[in-house]
């Protein structure tokens, strides 16, 4: 029984698709599983159980990656193909079942969009799984005598990402819970660009942006007590890390990108959602969410009991 799951080049819709990944996990525990996902992100599927094989689908003009992977995938006699990036791969494959997710912008959190599309009223969430060996090399990075808050400044488009100087009056406020700063980002110059001015300003914080494989960041992310970022790929990420998680935004839509996770908070910018701008979004809510969230989850589960859930 073979089940070919075709999912996202971004980080944050990747971690989301992992909700009806995990689900199909158990639900056919038979299935072997082949998975097609941007090159960035082929880490986080390494070790799904029962995968035998991650394709990265690295984009190619005039859509030749979908025939690439059409090739690799033609031998096959697939039991299911899921398509969340409605390629229509699916249906040059011999498959007993489609599933086929429509993209755009639509009602509802997109992980709810996926489940009805396979028919499922249960509505799962993202489950990573993440080698116990390289979680152990990892732990070794942040000191364990301190609570740490991982601080996202950077997001996929400007618009979307809080000023810096927020970010760093936010992190001194955190100061006072006992909280110490981690500057996440991604990879490249752009993204250091955007995190530079909180990077600079926060000369004793511990900078791991940019540096690490995206599932040594989940690694690390898992050893934070709290996170404060725009939403992003690295907002998913630290929710589906079980990591207390607020996310913040403005032009995007909280009801379909809202983070998934066992603790998690959003804070938006005042208008009509998905046209908020993050310039009115004030330091003193999102100071009151993070600190609320934070003292609700201090008596909750302690972090090896979030760490053992990876």
């Amino acid at each position: 029984m073979k089940i070919l799951f075709i999912t996202a080049h971004r980080l944050g819709d990747a971690v989301l698709s992992m909700a009806v990944l995990s689900a199909l996990v158990e639900r056919y525990p038979q299935a072997r599983f082949t998975i097609a996902c941007g090159p960035t992100v082929t880490g986080l599927f390494q070790n799904v159980p029962r995968c035998e094989a991650v394709i990265a689908l690295n984009k190619r003009s005039y859509n030749r990656h979908w025939l690439s992977l059409w090739r690799k995938c033609v031998t096959q006699r697939w039991f299911m193909v899921v398509d969340l990036r409605s390629s229509l791969v699916g249906f040059g494959l011999w498959a007993r079942h489609r599933v086929l997710v429509k993209g755009g912008r639509r009602p509802g959190h997109k992980i709810t969009q996926h489940a009805h599309a396979l028919g499922w009223v249960d509505i799962p969430k993202p489950r990573l799984w993440l080698s116990q060996e390289r979680v152990a090399k990892r732990r070794s990075i942040l000191p364990k005598q301190h609570q740490w808050v991982a601080l996202a400044p950077t997001a996929g488009s400007p618009v979307k990402a809080w000023s810096a100087a927020s970010f760093v009056a936010l992190a001194r406020a955190l100061e006072t819970l006992g909280l110490h700063p981690v500057i996440f980002y991604g990879p490249g110059e752009a993204e250091y660009e955007q995190a530079r001015p909180v990077v600079e300003a926060l000369p004793y914080a511990y900078d791991l942006g940019g540096r690490y494989p995206i599932e040594d960041v989940a690694c690390l992310l898992g050893q934070c007590r709290l996170f404060v970022g725009n939403d992003s790929g690295l907002m998913h990420l630290a929710a589906a890390s079980s990591v207390p998680t607020l996310g913040l935004f403005g032009p995007s839509c909280v009801s379909q990108y809202a983070p998934v996770g066992p603790y998690t908070m959003t804070v938006c910018a005042p208008g009509i959602e998905g046209e908020g701008k993050m310039e009115q979004l004030k330091v003193d809510d999102v100071k009151e969410a993070a600190f609320r969230l934070f003292q609700l989850t201090e008596d909750g589960a302690s972090q090896r009991e979030r760490n053992d859930a990876l």
